[in-house]
């Protein structure tokens, strides 16, 4: 669910060192004026995309790269009640595919976390940080950004400024011949585009590593020639197979819709996410994007946010569109991310962990009992909103590999049961 790894991060390989032995302050990571040679973490080597570099590096990577501002303006942060509760870590559930119970504490470290909160009704209810991470600090939030874009995108279609079944071309005519030319907004919202382009994190060769280095995600070798900037690397895409067909997660269709949305609101998307949203929410904390050498947002991966500011965000996507005493996105738009995609579509796709689940701009829809949506990222990241449990977990986590497929096991069952408990155990 997301680009940033190192083909050693998508492993499926038992981890060497588990939550506890690769704390990153255990580890020492970067502690010294300067830090041991053996402790410096750097980009330029690719260091903060290894494992267990990452626990220190998911929480400093204003500190690596290149990144644009998401202001919260000067506006009183909103309340986030809290109603600590002492009961939530012995919940027991089953990880799928398993037979033996786990605890909702178990399944903090197994999964790596670098720190979860729970709202209930608007409430906090339980709020966890480990390693680096604290309250004040913020995280990477990986493929959780492309819920921000799609949400974004959908609000311009509520207001009429952008027309989902237009073909990009028209807003954004220099992929007039790429395999964009003829795709739907629409097609790239709910990522039913046919292009050619791998997300195999195996292959030294898949387009992602190429579309990583354009957009200076991961370091470019010596010599490089490619393309200089996300959106030079969107103009190289070609077409394969038919848009409108399967679902297919290809990070670059968040990329074309970010390009989009900067050519319709002619805003940066980090000033349109501040004005539209961010200042409005409440927040206690600025966000940020990473970007590449020319300043487009990394739309696929690169917001950094604090917890509490993720989960206000989630609260507000429970509530319809309201929160902090105002209406921030209209009613339709949430409408039209909970009704979810053609399951069909997405069903084609074989994800195992997600049976019955859809896509539709650019979130996750369960279809389960509960009516729950999620936004999700590589390595752990999550906004899950559960609304007939009142609910929302917001979770940052540094886990070795990189897939969803590897903590879904032993997250989602996890969600379900705090979400079931706190609807029969109310206080």
């Amino acid at each position: 669910m997301g680009l940033l790894c190192l083909p050693a991060l998508g492993q499926s390989a038992p981890p060497p060192l588990n939550a506890e032995q690769s704390d990153p302050v255990r580890m020492g990571w970067m502690v010294g004026s300067p830090p041991p040679a053996d402790r410096v973490v750097r980009a330029a080597d690719g260091s903060f995309y290894r494992f267990p570099q990452i626990r220190w590096s998911f929480a400093h990577f204003r500190q690596m790269v290149p990144t644009t501002n998401v202001s919260r303006r000067l506006t009183p942060a909103a309340p986030l009640p809290q109603a600590l509760r002492d009961d939530l870590d012995a919940v027991a559930f089953t990880p799928l595919g398993k037979t033996e119970p786990m605890t909702w504490a178990q399944a903090y470290d197994a999964n790596y976390t670098d720190g979860v909160l729970v709202l209930h009704k608007g409430k906090v209810v339980y709020e966890r940080y480990s390693g680096v991470l604290k309250p004040d600090g913020q995280h990477i939030a990986m493929s959780v950004t492309k819920s921000f874009f799609g949400t974004l995108g959908q609000l311009l279609v509520a207001e009429g400024k952008l027309d989902a079944n237009a073909p990009v071309a028209q807003y954004v005519p220099e992929l007039k011949n790429t395999a964009f030319a003829d795709a739907t907004v629409r097609q790239l919202l709910d990522m039913r585009t046919g292009l050619k382009y791998s997300e195999n994190y195996a292959d030294p060769k898949a387009e992602i590593w190429s579309h990583a280095r354009a957009g200076s995600v991961l370091p470019r070798p010596p010599g490089y020639q490619g393309p200089q900037s996300f959106y030079e690397f969107l103009q190289t895409v070609q077409k394969e197979g038919e848009h409108g067909a399967a679902f297919a997660y290809k990070t670059v269709n968040t990329d074309a819709l970010g390009w989009v949305i900067r050519r319709v609101t002619g805003q940066p998307i980090g000033d349109y996410l501040s004005e539209r949203i961010w200042s409005r929410l409440g927040v206690e904390q600025d966000a940020y994007f990473t970007v590449d050498t020319v300043g487009n947002e990394f739309a696929g991966g690169g917001l950094n946010a604090g917890l509490r500011d993720m989960a206000r965000f989630g609260e507000m996507m429970r509530n319809e569109g309201r929160f902090n005493g105002q209406q921030i996105l209209p009613k339709a738009v949430i409408d039209d991310i909970r009704q979810g995609g053609d399951r069909e579509a997405f069903k084609a796709a074989g994800y195992a962990t997600l049976p019955g689940w859809s896509y539709r701009n650019m979130w996750w829809v369960s279809h389960n009992e509960h009516g729950a949506f999620a936004a999700r990222g590589i390595h752990g990241q999550t906004i899950y909103v559960d609304p007939k449990a009142e609910m929302v977990i917001a979770r940052f986590g540094s886990n070795p590999v990189a897939a969803n497929a590897a903590n879904d096991p032993t997250s989602l069952p996890a969600y379900h049961a705090i979400a079931k408990h706190l609807m029969a155990n109310p206080r």
